[in-house]
């Protein structure tokens, strides 16, 4: 197992660089900082995260903007409310902006759709036809008026989808979701974008906007036990597409070949969005990422392109065949 130290180190050497300078400085002063390396030891292993810490002591009020002594201080002053929110609360990223990635492939199943979805916090990426989508600085296209326009760099004979996916119905799973009309859980999601950010910070509270309006049916449980429930409760002449994104990472090995196993005895259509390493099935039928920042889309196991982690680009492999259906 990675020792906290190097967690950090990580973070900030390929994570953070060149995204965050903020959260870069922070995370390296972090893993060479003992003593507070001590205090997030104190916690389970799975909530050591760099985000989770960084998230919660901007959800707290705390300073990351400005000298690491200053954040050190102020976090060593508050631990005790810093570890209880890191405690209770998880790295739930609603990133709306990968349904840039996921569109390809859900306009070309058989419709209407009955989208379910793995991990979906607030359920933001359950609304594909909802937003509008803007491919290699082309013409927008996607739902009239809508606030939140995605856009996506494109490498290969993508697929680029000539309509919206119709969906009749929209359900999603998680250990703990969030819901968009509670004013703390919708700061808690401000709070995982990362400070430089503001245009995903802008496009996240446009996407909230547009689940409030017509909120998702959020189910709390494990995904195991729970995804058979929610594609046998999809309604009658909709196709069930179970859905993912940045989310098997968080689960056991185990667990997670367990899940694979599920969805291939389900039989219905299955998105996986995932970094490298964590299907590993579905890795081995691609070449390894020059980018292990780059995540893998496939359906039913089967890879179809490397995708940026917020859907920021998508790379379709060329020796894999365009037809999804």
């Amino acid at each position: 197992m990675v020792d906290t130290a190097e967690r950090y180190r990580r973070f900030a050497g390929t994570e953070a660089r060149g995204h965050s300078p903020t959260y870069e400085l922070l995370a390296e002063a972090v893993a060479g900082d003992p003593g507070l390396l001590a205090l997030i030891d104190e916690l389970p292993p799975a909530k050591r995260q760099p985000n989770l810490l960084l998230g919660a002591v901007r959800f707290l009020g705390g300073p990351v903007v400005g000298e690491y002594p200053a954040f050190r201080e102020w976090i060593v002053g508050h631990w005790p409310e810093v570890r209880d929110t890191m405690r209770e609360r998880r790295t739930q990223t609603n990133e709306s902006g990968r349904c840039a990635v996921l569109l390809p492939v859900l306009a070309r199943l058989d419709r209407p759709l009955a989208l379910i979805e793995v991990g979906a916090s607030a359920g933001l990426c359950l609304y594909p036809d909802r937003y509008r989508y803007r491919y290699d600085g082309g013409a927008a296209f996607g739902a009239a008026d809508s606030p939140v326009v995605l856009e996506c760099g494109t490498t290969g004979a993508v697929p680029l989808p000539d309509r919206l996916p119709e969906v009749a119905w929209r359900a999603g799973i998680d250990l703990n979701p969030l819901d968009v009309a509670d004013p703390g859980d919708v700061r808690w999601l401000e709070c995982l974008v990362w400070p430089e950010q503001r245009q995903r910070l802008d496009r996240l509270r446009a996407a909230v906007g547009i689940a409030r309006a017509e909120p998702p049916t959020l189910v709390r449980g494990d995904l195991n036990e729970t995804v058979r429930e929610l594609v046998g409760a999809a309604p009658a002449g909709a196709t069930p597409v179970v859905l993912h994104s940045a989310v098997l990472a968080y689960l056991p090995t185990e667990e997670r070949e367990a899940f694979a196993a599920t969805m291939r005895s389900l039989g219905c259509p299955w998105i996986s969005n995932e970094a490298p390493g964590v299907l590993p099935a579905v890795d081995r039928l691609l070449p390894p990422a020059s980018d292990r920042l780059l995540f893998t889309l496939a359906l039913n196991g089967r890879p179809l392109a490397r995708t940026g982690p917020h859907g920021q680009s998508l790379e379709w492999c060329e020796h894999t065949s365009a037809d999804t259906t």
